[in-house]
């Protein structure tokens, strides 16, 4: 197949500086991990120069082998039991007034991690009580009861990402479901928690299905939105079929507001965690 090459709008920059040296050592000297760094995100220079990173717990070796995403597959090592602090003690050291923490799938585990994930957010809030948690979690099968643990944490936003359309899951996702996303997303709204989700683009999507997907994310309760290019971390993923332009993110971003979400950032670029303090922040403003 031939490979796309990719367009002027997609050229990234390359950060640096005395903060990105910071996040570094930080991350490595608490034996910590980052999506930035395991799913080679392009905003990383961007992102650690300016002092954040998405923080990944229960290590970084995921259970599931999604076709996307560069995060290493296979059989993890036990939670360490001190990550939970190690990683409140770092959001504290940096100063985060919003921290985004995500986390590796753990089908391995008896609650696939549900129970460490709590203890993350009740301390990272209890050491942080002026910062803002943001999580991304797995869909931990869809069960309602461990959906619950986190529920009860509660995080301030709480985000699970579809990644793609209903049609294209099957290849794109592994063990995931459309419907358990959508259950998992709706079930957290419910509860009173600011849902968010997101999705890639490029994959071989139509301009309906993008509208279909937006409307389903609203239907579940999600008020934040993202939308971002897929990029092809190695030639052992999924081929990019279309680099989608600009214009084309900008109309999706009005559509979703149109639609009464509150908040909705879509661009080439955009990740989920991606401007995640300005996101909550502009969306804040705009309700005062």
């Amino acid at each position: 197949m031939k490979i796309l090459r990719k367009p002027e709008w997609l050229k990234i920059k390359h950060g640096g500086g005395e903060n990105y040296k910071q996040v570094k050592h930080l991350v490595e000297a608490n034996n910590l991990h980052t999506i930035c760094s395991s799913g080679k995100c392009p905003n990383i220079g961007e992102c650690w120069s300016k002092g954040t990173a998405t923080l990944m717990i229960l290590g970084d070796i995921c259970t599931r082998s999604c076709k996307f995403c560069a995060t290493k597959t296979g059989k993890p090592m036990p939670p360490d039991v001190n990550e939970p602090l190690k990683l409140a003690r770092t959001v504290q050291i940096l100063k985060l007034k919003h921290v985004v923490i995500t986390s590796v799938d753990r089908d391995d585990l008896p609650d696939f991690g549900a129970d460490h994930w709590a203890k993350t957010i009740i301390e990272c809030k209890k050491m942080n009580p002026d910062t803002k948690v943001e999580v991304l979690v797995p869909d931990f099968q869809g069960k309602t009861h461990l959906l619950d643990v986190l529920i009860n944490a509660e995080p301030h936003i709480i985000s699970h990402n579809v990644e793609t359309m209903r049609r294209l899951t099957p290849k794109v996702r592994s063990k995931a479901d459309y419907d358990t996303s959508l259950h998992v997303l709706k079930y957290f709204s419910q509860s009173g928690l600011l849902t968010k989700s997101g999705f890639m683009v490029g994959l071989g999507e139509s301009h309906e299905e993008i509208l279909i997907t937006i409307n389903d994310l609203f239907n579940a309760g999600c008020r934040i939105l993202t939308i971002g290019q897929y990029l092809q971390p190695t030639l052992g993923h999924l081929p990019v079929i279309e680099y989608i332009h600009p214009d084309s993110f900008e109309y999706y971003r009005s559509y979703a507001l149109q639609l009464g979400f509150s908040q909705a950032e879509s661009a080439p670029l955009v990740r989920s965690s991606y401007m995640a303090e300005q996101s909550f922040n502009d969306m804040n403003s705009k309700n005062l």
